[in-house]
């Protein structure tokens, strides 16, 4: 007699392909609106929507739903030692793409778009080439590069960011090389009864594991001088990486009057205030950081913008953020990604310091990544979009990247990301007032004025 069995629900499963096919059909009308299909991994080419100055948040929200829908799919019905097994072997793929990186595969392919055998690329890298066939083999399995016949690896659409010259490559090699140093000491580092309570910088588990913080290993340590170029490109890599190119369409800059000042502080070399500039050149900037770093952004002003050199429209001013103020009466005070290298207290005197800086009207702009919790929140006026059930309400691995990041700065400087509450706690204790949010993609712009 045969056992009776039972319907399967499946509903949990049908409802994550539901929002798949949603959110795939959101990608093909935005494809559509300008003409071109959605490239094949295959393709060398660059495509519509490949910076991020090109993409709109509509593409981008669907990128990460897709993106988390199909990694909770997987999750739910994969066995649970297959899936988490496979996640403990995961950090082997960052440590090939910084062997395939700086060993300059990507950069010898180029020529060879019919791809080249092992034995050939082993000649032009020094790689032996039984050892870097296995090390493309991984990659091509993950979709970065494609092996076209039998040991004969050529590049792709992925690939393609490995270029020596790409901003991606070089924040690649900096997250698979001095990044994951950190990163294998996290525990140790956690567990120490010295080290894992302090938010101090030199008890980091970068300290843990080289010895000393991250900058004094780029200036003091032999391997760190030859990459700290590798990490000064990796930066304006990692502008693109999280969304730079949103910042001109995240906040409306078109509406602000002739002649409106915005001041980047710790703006580096005022690639994000000239993002600003090109689009809206009505606007004028005043770029602060350390001499050593501002004096760097004539040059690229002049390469990108030299409208704004030449009519004055742009000036750069060295600033210790934590001891003075930035320029008075400014209409906009702008910083991105300075917030998140500090603790509480020093991001108390960098936005103290600003707010002595500001006239009445004007208004703060805190530029990072922005958490959300795993799980649903009371819901606020100022609460982070949800992702449609039934993803994670932060959309899981469709914003990995914000809590991958959160637990790097961790890892590197006793750092972190924040929350949206716990960045308008930091603005009220500065004596700022929260005034709204703005979604940039994958980062967001949190507004404060004067009270």
């Amino acid at each position: 007699m045969s056992a009776t069995t039972s319907p399967v629900d499946i509903a949990h499963l049908t409802s994550l392909v539901d929002v798949i096919s949603s959110a795939l059909k959101d990608v093909a009308a935005e494809y559509s609106k300008v003409g071109c299909q959605i490239p094949s991994l295959d393709d060398t080419r660059p495509g519509p929507f490949d910076l991020s100055e090109n993409s709109n948040l509509r593409l981008n929200r669907a990128v990460q739903i897709v993106e988390g829908a199909c990694a909770q799919l997987c999750a739910t019905i994969a066995r649970p030692s297959h899936y988490m097994s496979n996640k403990a072997y995961c950090f082997y793929q960052p440590a090939c793409l910084e062997a395939a990186f700086s060993a300059g595969i990507s950069d010898i392919l180029l020529d060879h778009p019919n791809g080249m055998h092992i034995t050939e690329l082993s000649k032009a890298s020094g790689i032996e080439s039984g050892k870097l066939g296995r090390v493309l083999r991984l990659l091509a399995t993950q979709h970065c590069y494609r092996e076209v016949e039998p040991d004969v690896f050529a590049n792709n659409r992925l690939s393609m960011k490995l270029l020596a010259r790409d901003p991606i490559g070089n924040f690649i090699g900096h997250i698979s090389d001095e990044c994951m140093k950190g990163g294998a000491y996290l525990f140790s580092t956690l567990s120490d009864p010295l080290m894992g309570r302090s938010y101090e910088v030199v008890k980091a588990p970068f300290v843990k594991a080289m010895g000393q913080s991250i900058f004094d290993w780029y200036n003091e340590d032999p391997r760190g001088r030859t990459v700290h170029e590798r990490f000064n490109q990796g930066m304006i890599g990692l502008g693109e990486f999280n969304g730079r190119g949103l910042l001109t369409k995240a906040y409306p800059w078109g509406t602000l009057p002739r002649d409106t000042v915005l001041c980047d502080v710790g703006g580096g070399n005022g690639h994000a205030a000239l993002a600003v500039l090109k689009a809206f050149p009505h606007m004028r900037a005043i770029v602060q950081d350390q001499e050593h770093v501002v004096s760097t952004g004539k040059d690229l002003w002049i390469r990108e913008c030299r409208g704004a050199v030449d009519g004055d429209r742009v000036s750069f001013l060295p600033i210790d953020f934590f001891k003075d103020t930035p320029a008075p009466d400014c209409d906009v005070y702008y910083a991105r990604h300075v917030l998140h290298d500090w603790p509480d207290a020093e991001c108390l005197k960098i936005l103290t310091n600003i707010r002595k800086a500001m006239k009445p009207s004007s208004r703060v702009l805190i530029h990072e990544y922005i958490y959300q919790n795993a799980c649903a929140t009371k819901t606020q006026s100022y609460t982070l979009e949800r992702a449609p059930e039934p993803l994670l309400p932060n959309f899981g691995a469709g914003r990995f990247k914000v809590y991958t990041q959160d637990v790097n700065m961790m890892a590197l400087m006793n750092a972190k990301e924040r929350s949206i509450e716990m960045f308008i706690g930091l603005g009220e204790q500065a004596g700022l007032k929260f005034v709204g949010y703005h979604d940039s993609g994958d980062t967001g712009l949190v507004e404060f004025a004067l009270p």
